[in-house]
């Protein structure tokens, strides 16, 4: 269940930027004397004509030069200079719109959050976004994007929060895919035909979602080097082979583990019993056998373990005490733990980005020394009662 306090916290945080924002454009001359809101201006125009259906009206106020006042648009101080207005953020998740993505979006140089959740835009994400050096967070998930993977994502810096999932993207994943210092990755639901690649145990990330996809192969044995980040793992429905490596329990953060519809072989590591945190683990549909280890069901917090569809001698009679899920129920079930998740440390990276931009408002609008060390108060103290997402 999506915790209330963080969702009222965040909601009202974005309605303070909002109103913020569009104050702070009222206390600017014309936005023709802002170079970087003309940039702003043009981009927005030309998206806006990229644009085949609105049914829900979201740019039907994107005419006049006053951006900041942009049904979706978020501004703030830009990073190099306080003194100046820019464009932060773009919030247009579950608009129902569809067209496709111009060029000109590569003008709004200083963005730091991109969020197109549940549209129907298609097309490809055009390479000018490699100009976006601050974007922090990229969600396009649940939309008709279609063409390789869309490689410009691997030329940005700040980059931490990646999510293409639910597209029609094909071909080959890049290995410096998991090189890049992201925190969350999910390309999950495409039509990807690649293997996972060695170097894939490089990613820093603390949630992976790399399932129904053709990402077939081996499970890399550098994974054991994601331990002391990786939170979540599902790589459910991939065409995996080979066995699970006999160090897997070195995972000692992950508290979702899924690896089933798959192909893998071997037994389940005696190793898995060290996994103290875990909570869902999904091993079905397999070619897995040999005895269960009763570790693995004497973990402490392991609320459901799916087994079934393999080819195990026997199993412990302190795993029959688990909760006994049909995999389809189960699968279903990690699955909906994985949204839950998902979102969780979605709205805590959203949390973190808007917490920041208002602090650049306030420091901007009311200089005041105790308002800034109030608004840090406040960002610690949320970040206590959910520390737990990290």
């Amino acid at each position: 269940m999506r915790n209330p306090y963080l969702t009222l916290t965040l909601c009202g945080i974005l309605i303070f930027l909002s109103k913020l924002s569009h104050q702070a454009s009222y206390f600017l001359p014309s936005p023709i004397h802002n170079p970087r809101l003309v940039d702003a201006f043009v981009a927005f125009q030309a998206w806006k004509h990229s644009i085949t259906s609105d049914p829900n009206n979201f740019t039907l106020d994107w005419c006049s030069p006053n951006v900041c006042n942009y049904t979706g648009v978020y501004c703030a101080p830009a990073p190099d200079d306080n003194r100046t207005i820019t464009v932060a953020g773009i919030d247009l998740n579950r608009a129902n719109i569809s067209g496709s993505l111009p060029e000109e979006l590569g003008l709004l140089t200083d963005l730091a959050l991109f969020h197109l959740n549940s549209n129907r835009f298609c097309g490809s994400i055009p390479d000018s976004f490699r100009h976006l050096r601050l974007l922090y967070e990229l969600d396009i998930s649940n939309n008709q994007f279609s063409g390789e993977f869309p490689s410009v994502v691997l030329h940005l810096p700040s980059l931490k929060f990646l999510d293409i999932r639910f597209n029609e993207f094909h071909g080959n994943v890049p290995p410096k895919l998991f090189d890049l210092q992201l925190d969350a990755l999910f390309i999950n639901n495409n039509k990807f035909n690649s293997s996972l690649p060695e170097n894939f145990g490089n990613s820093p990330v603390s949630v992976v979602v790399l399932a129904n996809n053709n990402i077939s192969g081996c499970i890399p044995s550098s994974l054991t080097k994601m331990a002391g980040n990786l939170t979540q793992i599902i790589l459910m429905n991939m065409g995996l082979t080979g066995c699970l490596q006999s160090d897997i329990g070195l995972l000692n953060q992950v508290k979702v583990f899924d690896v089933s519809f798959n192909n893998l072989v071997g037994s389940l590591p005696d190793s898995m019993g060290e996994m103290k945190r875990l909570e869902q683990l999904n091993v079905a549909h397999n070619k897995l056998y040999g005895d269960i280890p009763e570790n693995i069901c004497l973990l402490p917090r392991l609320e459901n373990f799916t087994y079934s569809y393999n080819y195990f001698c026997s199993e412990p009679p302190v795993c029959l005490k688990l909760s006994a899920n049909d995999d389809r129920e189960t699968a279903y079930m990690i699955d909906l733990c994985s949204d839950h998740l998902r979102n969780a440390r979605h709205s805590m990276l959203i949390l973190l980005s808007v917490m920041h931009l208002v602090a650049q408002l306030v420091h901007h609008l009311h200089p005041h020394p105790q308002l800034l060390r109030l608004h840090q108060c406040i960002l610690n103290s949320i970040l206590d009662q959910h520390r737990d997402l990290y």
